[in-house]
């Protein structure tokens, strides 16, 4: 099994930036593909970016393209998310993901893609 732990949520004034975190324990060989989807109330989950194992491919959504930026090191078993740029409609509950397979595989953008699950941090941006 593999656990993931997200930090760094809080509150912040739109324009500013947040930087989250997911650490990842447990059996993490298994991990290649990350990512990282938020859900507002009321709302779906929805694909926020995702990054492969080597972290020479990343992708975003359009909604957070140019203004969020993925990444990872695999030695810290961690992947961040530093968002800038942080707009009210980006309040969610957001959630680090991971799993066993490599984002050609399959459909990187889809919940179902991945295999483990944090329990979110509260990302809240005020206007």
């Amino acid at each position: 099994q593999v656990q993931l732990v997200e930090s760094g949520g809080g509150l912040v004034q739109a324009g500013g930036s947040l930087s989250l975190s997911c650490a990842a324990s447990g059996r993490t060989f298994n991990i290649y593909t990350m990512g990282w989807f938020r859900q507002a109330p009321g709302k779906e989950r929805e694909f926020v970016s995702r990054i492969s194992w080597s972290g020479g491919s990343t992708y975003y959504a359009d909604s957070v393209k140019g203004r969020f930026t993925i990444s990872r090191d695999n030695a810290k078993n961690t992947v961040d998310l530093q968002m800038n740029s942080l707009k009210p409609e980006d309040t969610a509950v957001y959630y680090c993901a991971a799993s066993r397979w490599s984002y050609y595989q399959g459909p990187a953008a889809n919940p179902q893609f991945y295999h483990y699950w944090g329990l979110g941090t509260q990302v809240t941006v005020s206007s």
